[in-house]
């Protein structure tokens, strides 16, 4: 049992004596869960954010959960840290491993069980561990399907092993690291099946790789098999690049089995891209239609760095400039887009790959400056430097800024024009650097393949796949959702909406706080949605009461980078794709 705030003001802890909290206990306090050795008994103004309403005090008043784990600030205050019992996070879901158990304990053919979690980041998955009653026999699937019908898909283990019996540690309790590993094909609920054809041995071959499990059935199921959304954006990529079709992520959660995805993709409808290869360089290279639409927008509004593209990031402890510029060389090096400039070429504008670029790496000192004034100023610094136009033309159309902030303190910045490069590739550059400083600083050589294509062979690509009856369907899509839409939203603004558009703007950031965004998962989860639908659909239910449209069109990028062979690549890949 634990104890309660009372008037919102006293907190209670009990587990043992109580005993009056010193002033100024730093530290951390543990409401119940396992480890108190002793109470406090002390007055604190609780956080509200973090605290269940107290059902029986006056209005206002917060108590805790059994397993709240707190920190007692100086100023008296007790503050939220996390949860100091069984609550795990899985894919993004929070989930309280007590209640699986105690879930499992209620079937009839279960004595005893435990859930744990195996794994990290997208590989984690629940493990379920069951003990069965005398005279008793427990079936994985059966077992998984009534657990079902009371927890949501996300808690249902994926993989359930049947013991003798629970190891335990010297005070009875279940000892939670003795359990066993198991293989997630431990899952299968039905008696293996192999694949009958070839697309149904090159399904189980991708998903045994991707799920990391010895073998895979027609008959077993991708999720229970520990599959998940991202897993499944895997086995889209590598069936799109082994059986040559494009295969939508919905496909993936309609039809769950081996046997049914193949019957799926024999069953017509599939879209079979072409094969994305290099080609020459000796002949004029188009754009591609995002570097098209870029550059009519800069020869319409000629050195604006509306377009620029930047990211900063901080460098800590000794650093070698000279290692850092052969690091970002070598990177340009790899990455042709980095070394190309654009022309008007008879046929309209063509990309000029250069074999060398000189790279532009402008150093600047703040350490002569005072402390307090050192940060300030290197950002001005980096912001006017993020605000340099460049010239398509002529190039380079990448550049970069050092800012010495201290002896081991420094700030590098790279600007690139929006054609040459989106967000995503930000964090493509940011990641080759790393590697290749790690590796030349140690006197070890670029330790990163070879890129197999180069963004000018998907420009080429994307045009000759697009051409023709392909292209005139996308369209012809699109006119179809779009018609009869609004051409503008109607709000309520406090000034007129201006005959041409202006560049001035701002960023709202909304914190909200954690209940709030997993109430939005649960929603989302319920409704077979991602947390990005839900958000979607929300802001536009905001901005039609705020208009009073009934027909709101919201733009949304994309990241557009479809197939496994552009996500290394430094390019625009972005589209901005209107949600109606």
């Amino acid at each position: 049992s634990i104890g309660r705030p009372i008037a919102g003001t006293r907190v209670y802890v009990l587990d043992g004596a109580l005993q009056p909290v010193p002033e100024g206990v730093p530290g951390e306090l543990y409401i119940g869960g396992e480890g108190v050795t002793r109470g406090y008994l002390g007055r604190a103004e609780l956080t509200a954010e973090k605290f269940l309403p107290e059902a029986y005090g006056p209005e206002g008043s917060r108590m805790y959960r059994t397993g709240d784990r707190v920190r007692w600030k100086g100023e008296g205050r007790l503050e939220y840290v996390n949860r100091a019992d069984t609550q795990v996070k899985v894919r993004g879901y929070r989930i309280e491993l007590g209640e699986i158990e105690a879930v499992l304990r209620q079937q009839e053919e279960v004595r005893d069980a435990a859930v744990v979690v195996r794994g990290e980041g997208a590989e984690a998955r629940l493990v379920g561990y069951v003990v069965a009653k005398a005279g008793e026999v427990v079936e994985g699937g059966a077992l998984r399907e009534r657990l079902r019908e009371k927890l949501p898909e996300y808690m249902v283990p994926p993989v359930v092993k049947v013991l003798e019996a629970m190891p335990l540690t010297p005070n009875g309790k279940v000892d939670r690291k003795a359990l066993p590993e198991v293989e997630a094909g431990a899952v299968a609920s039905r008696e293996y099946e192999a694949p009958r054809n070839k697309v149904e041995g090159a399904l189980a071959s991708i998903w045994a790789e991707v799920l990391r499990v010895p073998r895979v059935g027609v008959k077993d199921s991708f999720f229970e098999l520990g599959g998940h959304s991202l897993m499944a954006m895997r086995v889209v990529s590598r069936v799109r690049e082994e059986l040559g079709v494009e295969l939508p992520l919905r496909a993936l959660f309609e039809a769950t089995t081996v046997e049914a995805l193949a019957a799926r993709l024999g069953s017509g409808g599939k879209e079979s891209a072409p094969a994305l290869t290099r080609v020459s360089r000796e002949l004029p290279l188009a754009l591609s239609f995002a570097q098209q639409r870029l550059w009519f927008l800069d020869r319409l509004e000629p050195g604006s760095p509306v377009y620029n593209v930047a990211v900063a990031v901080r460098l800590e402890g000794v650093l070698d400039v000279g290692v850092l510029k052969r690091a970002l060389r070598e990177v340009m090096r790899r990455h042709e887009s980095l070394r190309t400039t654009f022309a008007e070429g008879p046929s309209g504008p063509v990309q000029s790959i250069h074999s060398r670029v000189e790279l532009l790496l402008e150093q600047r000192d703040v350490t002569a400056e005072p402390s307090e004034a050192r940060e300030a100023n290197a950002s001005r610094l980096l912001e006017r430097e993020a605000q340099r136009p460049f010239d398509l033309i002529r190039g380079p159309l990448i550049r970069a800024m050092l800012v010495k902030s201290g002896e081991t303190d420094h700030l590098m910045m790279v600007v690139m024009h929006h054609i040459v490069a989106d967000g995503w590739s930000l964090d493509a550059l940011v990641g080759e650097m790393a590697v290749l400083y790690g590796a030349f600083v140690q006197g070890r050589p670029s330790p990163l393949p070879e890129l197999p294509i180069q963004y000018a062979d998907y420009a080429v690509w994307q045009r000759d796949w697009l051409q023709g009856g392909m292209q005139v369907r996308q369209l012809g899509y699109w006119r179809e959702q779009l018609r009869g839409a609004p051409p503008a939203l109607e709000l309520m603004t406090d000034m007129p909406r201006p005959a041409v558009r202006g560049l001035q703007g701002a960023r709202q950031a909304i914190h909200w706080p954690k209940p709030l965004a997993e109430a939005l998962k649960s929603l989302g989860q319920l409704e077979g949605a991602s947390l990005f639908m839900v958000l979607l659909a929300g802001w536009q239910t905001v901005l039609a009461r705020y208009s009073g449209q009934d027909d709101v069109s919201v733009g949304s990028p994309m990241a557009g980078r479809t197939r496994s062979e552009l996500e290394g690549l430094i390019g625009v890949f972005v589209n901005t794709l209107v949600l109606r």
